[in-house]
C-alpha cells in the first residue's frame, strides 16, 4: 500500500503529527495520504502515563479543544510535594522548595489512553487512516539506502515458525516519508538510532519503569484535582533513584504510581515491591483503605533529555516523541514535548511534499524547526537534570536541580554529561545488600500475576517468543551467578523467571505475561535481550490508563 506518509505508533506524537499534517495541507490545498500503524488492539490500549498534562501543545494543535469534546476535563485543585522518611513519616516540602517547572498551575489530570482515542477520532475525521492491530515489525529500504516504509508481521505463524490455518502475510507500506512514534525504546527506533548513528556525540539514553495502578476510593477520601509527588522512601533504602505518584482523577478515581530509575546499582531491587511498599506509606494507605484496585500496568521511560536526544531525522523518516526521548525530567511530563515534537514533524513533511520530486530524502529542515521551537528551549534548560541526580544522588541532586531551575531559570554555563547506560550501573549481587520484601497482603499489595491480570494482557500463546538473544549462545540466565538473575525482579510483570526443580535451577520465560514494558531490553546486564514485536493485538488492553 502507497501513503505519503506513514506513522508507526498512535500515541501522543503519532496522532499529533497525523492531525497536523491533515491541518496543513487543508490549509495549502495539498493531497496528502497518512496512514498511522498501531500494535495496540485498539487506539490507547498501549498507552500508560501518569499523567498531568500540561495542555500547551493541545492549545496549538486544537484551539478549540474544549469545545470538540476532549476528555481533559479535571483541572489539578492542588499540588504537595512529600520526601518520604519511613514507611510511617514523611516531611511535605513548602512550595519554595520546589523546582519551578514542576508546579502544575493550570495543569490537567488525564487518562492519556483516552485523549488519544480522542486524537485519533479527530484525524480520522480529517481524512488519516489509522489501523490498530497492526504491528510494524520491519524497516522497509531503497536500494540507496533510504527508509521505504515498514512492513506489518505475518498473522498465524506458530512458535516452531510453521504456518497455522489462521495464517495472514504481513502488509508493505511504502512512503516518501515514515515517522516513528513507537513510544520509549520502540524497537525500530532503536535499529534506526544504529543504523544512521544518530545517537553518536551523545550521552547514553536514560530510562525509567513507571508502575502504576488506578484505584476507585471511598468520596470522602477523594479530592479531585489534587496532585501528589514524592521522593525518598522506600527507594532510598537500596540508594535508586525515582519517585512516586497520586492524582486524584474524576470518578473517585486515582492514579497512584511509582518511577524507579534504572541506573540502580543493586541487582536484588524489585521496581514491583518497592511499588507495592510504598502504597502502604501512611501517606498513601490513607487514600487507598477501603479502595478498589481497577487497573495495573508498566511501562519503561525515556527520561535522558536533552543530552540524550538523538538526531531525530535521517533518510526517508523522522524519529518523534519517546521514541528519540523528548520528555521533561524536571516537570515529570513528556506528553505535551511528545505532541510538538509531531506538530513539528508534520510541518517539516508537508513542506517536503510540497516540493514534489524535488523533496528532499532528509529531513534536516526538521532540526531547524526545532530549534527555534519552546520544545528545544524547555528540554536544553533542563539539560542537567539527569546529570545532577545520577551523580549526586537524592538530596544533594535535588538541591542542585532546585539552585539551576530557580535561580539560574537552566542557564548554569555547563552541561553535566553522564555517561554510563543504566544496563553498566549493576554491581555484583554479592556486594549487595540482599533486600526482602513483604508478602501483599491483597489489600493494598498483591503480587504480579494478580496484577497481570488487571491489565487484560492477552497474546496468541503459539506463537514466535517476542524476546530473543542477539546471541542464541549466551543464554537468558548466564546473570545468575553474578547477579543473581535480575530479570527475575525488574521485570513488572512475571516474565522472566527462575525456577528450582530436580535438575537444579532453570530460567523460564512466561512471553504471554508480557506487558510491553521494555524494560529487559533496557536493563539487561549482558545487552542480549531484544524486544520485537509479537503479533499485533497482543498485549495489555489497558481502559484508561
Amino acid at each position: 500500500m502507497e501513503f505519503d506518509v506513514v506513522i508507526v505508533g498512535a500515541g501522543p506524537s503519532g496522532l499529533s503529527a497525523a492531525c497536523r499534517i491533515m491541518q496543513l495541507a487543508q490549509e495549502k490545498g495539498q493531497e496528502i495520504t497518512v496512514c498511522v500503524v498501531e500494535k495496540g488492539s485498539e487506539v490507547g490500549a498501549h498507552i500508560l502515563s501518569g499523567a498531568v498534562l500540561e495542555p500547551r501543545a493541545l492549545n496549538e494543535l486544537f484551539p478549540n479543544w474544549k469545545e470538540l469534546g476532549a476528555p481533559v476535563k479535571t483541572a489539578v485543585s492542588g499540588d504537595r510535594f512529600f520526601f518520604y522518611l519511613s514507611q510511617t513519616s514523611a516531611v511535605k516540602l513548602p512550595n519554595f522548595l520546589i523546582p519551578k517547572p514542576t508546579h502544575n498551575d493550570g495543569n490537567y489530570i488525564v487518562s492519556m489512553g483516552n485523549v488519544c482515542r480522542w486524537l485519533a477520532e479527530q484525524a480520522e475525521g480529517m481524512g488519516v487512516e489509522v489501523y490498530p492491530g497492526f504491528a510494524a515489525a520491519e524497516i522497509l529500504y531503497h536500494e540507496d539506502g533510504r527508509v521505504k516504509g515498514i512492513a506489518t508481521g505475518d498473522m498465524g505463524v506458530s512458535a516452531s515458525g510453521e504456518h497455522k490455518d489462521s495464517y495472514m502475510p504481513g502488509m508493505e507500506l511504502h512512503a516518501k516519508y515514515t515517522i516513528f512514534a513507537e513510544g520509549c525504546r520502540g524497537h525500530l527506533g532503536k535499529q534506526l538510532i544504529e543504523k544512521f548513528a544518530l545517537a553518536e556525540g551523545k550521552d547514553p539514553q536514560h530510562y525509567g519503569i513507571g508502575i502504576k495502578e488506578i484505584w476507585e476510593i471511598p468520596p470522602d477520601k477523594h479530592e479531585e484535582g489534587l496532585v501528589i509527588h514524592g521522593l525518598g522512601w522506600p527507594l532510598s533504602e537500596s540508594n535508586s533513584g525515582g519517585g512516586a505518584f497520586m492524582y486524584h482523577a474524576e470518578n473517585n478515581q486515582v492514579y497512584i504510581g511509582l518511577i524507579a530509575d534504572l541506573n540502580y546499582s543493586n541487582p536484588h531491587m524489585s521496581p514491583f515491591e518497592e511499588f507495592q511498599r510504598w502504597k502502604h506509606h501512611s501517606e498513601t494507605v490513607k487514600y487507598l483503605e477501603g479502595g478498589t484496585r481497577i487497573v495495573y500496568g508498566a511501562r519503561a521511560i525515556t527520561k535522558g533529555g536533552f543530552n540524550s536526544l538523538p538526531r531525530m531525522h535521517f533518510p526517508g523518516g523522522l524519529l518523534i516523541g519517546c521514541d528519540a526521548g523528548t520528555l521533561n525530567s524536571v516537570k515529570i511530563k513528556g506528553n505535551h514535548t511528545a505532541m510538538k515534537s509531531g506538530m513539528l514533524a508534520a510541518e517539516a513533511v508537508v513542506e517536503a511534499l510540497a516540493q514534489g520530486d524535488a523533496a528532499p530524502a532528509d529531513l534536516d529542515t526538521f532540526a531547524n524547526k526545532m530549534e527555534a521551537s519552546w520544545l528545544h528551549q524547555e528540554l536544553y534548560s533542563t539539560r542537567n537534570f539527569s546529570g545532577f541526580m545520577h551523580k549526586f544522588g537524592i538530596l544533594i541532586g535535588s538541591a542542585m536541580v532546585w539552585i539551576d531551575q530557580n535561580i539560574f531559570g537552566g542557564k548554569l554555563p555547563f552541561t553535566l554529561n553522564d555517561s554510563k547506560p543504566d544496563y553498566a550501573a549493576l554491581k555484583p549481587a554479592a556486594e549487595c545488600k540482599k533486600l526482602t520484601y513483604p508478602k501483599p497482603d491483597n489489600t493494598i499489595s498483591f503480587d504480579r500475576l494478580s496484577s497481570v491480570f488487571l491489565s487484560n494482557t492477552n497474546h496468541e500463546e503459539d506463537q514466535p517468543c517476542h524476546l530473543t538473544l542477539l546471541d542464541p549462545n549466551v543464554p537468558i540466565g548466564k546473570n545468575l551467578p553474578m547477579y543473581d538473575e535480575p530479570a527475575q525482579r525488574y521485570c513488572p510483570a512475571g516474565v522472566y523467571e527462575v525456577v528450582e526443580d530436580d535438575a537444579g535451577q532453570r530460567f523460564q520465560i512466561n512471553a504471554q505475561n508480557c506487558v510491553h514494558c521494555k524494560t529487559c531490553d533496557i536493563k539487561d546486564p549482558a545487552q542480549n535481550i531484544t524486544w520485537v514485536t509479537p503479533e499485533g493485538f497482543g498485549g495489555p488492553n489497558y481502559p484508561n490508563m
